[in-house]
């Protein structure tokens, strides 16, 4: 996906539905930056040491805000960023999910743990590490956000986020959810900055961590930044994320599921399928089958109800689809259907089908951010385990099969953080979400997700351990 890091770009609310500004946003200034800094270190001081039980009272309180004010947040991200209004009231339902997912949980990841195998007396403690910085993109303004925020704030660290320049009104709100629901001051900050602060955050001491979803090269750029200061990253950059049909699935299902997973969130998003790798034997059929509930799909305004498809989020963005379309076809691959953006005021792309993609090409190596899909027929399970695997990203792969010996191969087999038999694949705050190869590296969510900002201890005593006031 397309975030820019360490360059220059202003902050305001777009409306991608029409492309005229809704408002204007005054950078932070250096010396405000450097207050908000202070604020953050002063309150990291004393927010480690509030109990476990506090914390799951404000995280409650937290979900209890969004899920009160979920129709005002998500008229906020449909006018800022374009997603269809009943995804936007979805997605802040499912950052409450989340908010009382790590309430509830929590503090058992957290706890103490006596060290396996070891003699009595040695356990392992798991401590926060202090200011944690979120770069963060505007595809899930919120979710994106709260699936790093409440795992974090419930281990004891204190937020700053960086977020997309195209979304600062979310980014304000989330500010203000976290202060509405009691966290100590300084617990969680929004910086509007532009991205060329990123550096120079990440090489303050007071900032202990960082974590980034974007693109391949924001990830390389923080990674480096953050290496030389030798500092802790998690980074989520993307995906082409396979869905394999075989001839055994169920063909309705996943030829509806398909459509879906590709077009969820208007096709914005890390984990859609990308690229469907469908068997020769079922491949026409599928092909036809999906290109009709394609082009059904109703494109419009993204406050009604009944839009199906909304408009990407900024003109770089419908750009840049158009120009990877463009580039494909010119290569030789073949427009099933769409393929253009659509005329008129706002940024709204077509539904498009591409088949006959050649290696090489945009739609075959690189992530396509926008409601385009591209068809691969395959001769065998083989073929398509191998299709599947050529990409250099490895976040999240779909499989449709009902014979349990295929289901073991691509479970094994498919290079993936994620993958997901017969079903789309999701995010859930039960589950580890993350990737590998250039996908990124590390975990949010679960109890993988709410220990990666902690400073695993090692103690070992001959004394009983004490949980002091981390305990309830």
């Amino acid at each position: 996906m397309s975030t820019a890091v360490f360059g220059s770009r202003g902050i305001a609310s777009i409306n991608p539905a029409t492309g005229q500004v809704l408002r204007r946003f005054e950078p932070h200034t250096r010396s405000e930056l450097e207050r908000r800094l202070a604020v953050a270190q002063a309150a990291f001081t004393m927010f480690r040491r509030s109990t476990f039980a506090e914390r799951v009272a404000w995280l409650n309180h937290a979900a209890a805000v969004l899920e009160r004010d979920k129709s005002g947040l998500g008229r906020t991200m449909t006018m800022e960023m374009g997603k269809p209004i009943r995804a936007a009231i979805q997605e802040v339902e499912k950052c409450a999910t989340a908010c009382r997912f790590y309430a509830e949980h929590g503090a058992d990841f957290l706890a103490d743990e006596p060290a396996a195998g070891s003699s009595s007396g040695a356990y392992v403690r798991y401590e926060p590490l202090g200011p944690v910085l979120a770069v963060m993109p505007w595809n899930f303004p919120l979710w994106q956000v709260f699936r790093f925020a409440a795992p974090a704030l419930m281990a004891g660290n204190v937020g700053l986020l960086k977020h997309a320049s195209n979304v600062p009104q979310c980014a304000l709100a989330i500010e203000r959810i976290f202060r509405e629901a009691g966290f100590p001051g300084g617990a969680f900050q929004t910086l509007l900055i532009g991205s060329e602060e990123v550096e120079r955050l990440i090489e303050d001491p007071r900032v202990r961590a960082v974590t980034l979803t974007g693109s391949v090269g924001a990830g390389s750029k923080v990674a480096a930044a953050a290496g030389r200061q030798i500092k802790k990253t998690v980074l989520e950059l993307g995906g082409s994320d396979p869905f394999i049909v075989m001839p055994s699935a169920n063909l309705e299902k996943a030829i509806a599921t398909a459509v879906q997973a590709r077009t969820i969130n208007n096709g914005q998003s890390c984990i859609a399928a990308k690229r469907f790798i469908v068997h020769r034997e079922i491949a026409d059929e599928f092909a036809a089958r999906f290109v009709q509930r394609m082009a059904a799909l109703k494109i419009g305004d993204p406050l009604d109800e009944s839009t199906d498809l909304g408009p990407l989020a900024t003109e770089e963005v419908v750009l840049g689809l158009q120009a990877q379309v463009e580039k494909t076809v010119g290569l030789g691959a073949k427009l099933l259907l769409g393929g253009h953006r659509v005329a008129g005021p706002g940024y709204f792309f077509e539904p498009t089908v591409l088949t006959g993609v050649p290696a090489g090409s945009p739609a075959y190596s690189d992530e396509l951010f926008g409601p385009v899909a591209s068809i691969f027929y395959v001769d065998d399970l083989d073929h398509a385990i191998r299709i599947a695997n050529d990409t250099s990203f490895g976040l999240g792969a779909s499989a449709w099969s009902n014979d349990s010996g295929e289901q073991g191969r691509l479970v094994a087999e498919l290079e993936a953080g994620m993958v997901f038999i017969n079903q789309m694949v999701a995010s859930n705050p039960a589950l580890p979400f993350g990737g590998i190869k250039q996908s990124g590296y590390g975990r949010e969510l679960s109890h993988h997700g709410i220990r990666e900002f902690v400073n695993i201890k090692t103690v070992v005593s001959d004394c009983t351990p004490v949980q002091g006031n981390r305990t309830e």
